[in-house]
């Protein structure tokens, strides 16, 4: 009676628990990284077309509040809430460097960053899609990864571009006294965008470095 109570060992219940075990590992890692990828992607594409790259610091004009993006500037007043905004010429025309090249620099970033998400989705295991081939579902994940870490190159590039060419434009005007009646500092828009390539960044990481690390292949 004694023995009926113990639990019976089967020889293949030790490996099958291990290959059960890693394998949920290997989806939470999966998870993390296509959520934190997603949340970074919408941080990257909300920076690139927000209006908020630009912001006005002089703490004694106090009438409105200025913002300039990528695409607009925008002037809110501060006793109504009324918000209007000034579209900038034509994509074609000539604008600041800064403008231009952080422009190329978020849409490739955003670009990449959706692409890496609609591979990294067919590469989880927990999506039946090719369930039969696990190794081509690794690549899969790889390419995401490597997806991601160049659209973070870029949007790192593009983000921080403007916030220096901001940052250097002030000190030069300070440095000379020039006082034009608003002072610009980098927004909130700026900041998006850096956290978004950041994120995306660290989704890379895990991806490739951290899958590797976990399968060996």
């Amino acid at each position: 009676m004694a023995e009926n109570r113990l639990e019976r060992w089967e020889p293949g219940r030790t490996s099958e628990q291990g290959a059960t075990a890693g394998f949920q590992r290997m989806v939470v890692i999966q998870l993390t990284a296509f959520g934190l990828a997603l949340l970074s992607a919408l941080f990257l594409v909300t920076a690139t077309w927000t209006d908020c790259w630009m912001v006005n610091t002089d703490d004694s004009l106090e009438v409105s509040h200025k913002c300039r993006g990528l695409w607009r500037e925008c002037v809110t007043n501060m006793q109504d809430g009324i918000k209007t905004c000034d579209q900038y010429d034509s994509i074609l025309a000539d604008h600041p460097l800064k403008i231009v090249v952080t422009r190329a620099l978020l849409i490739a970033a955003d670009l990449l960053a959706g692409f890496a998400l609609l591979t990294l989705l067919f590469g989880l295991d927990c999506v039946t899609f090719l369930k039969e081939e696990p190794r081509v579902k690794l690549k899969l994940c790889y390419t995401a990864g490597l997806l991601l870490g160049t659209g973070s190159v870029l949007g790192l590039v593009g983000s921080v571009w403007y916030a220096v060419d901001v940052y250097m434009e002030r000190a030069t005007l300070v440095a000379h006294s020039v006082f034009l009646g608003v002072h610009y500092d980098f927004g909130w828009s700026c900041w998006l965008g850096m956290a978004g390539a950041t994120g995306c960044l660290v989704a890379s990481v895990v991806l490739t470095c951290c899958l590797y690390t976990f399968t060996g292949e």
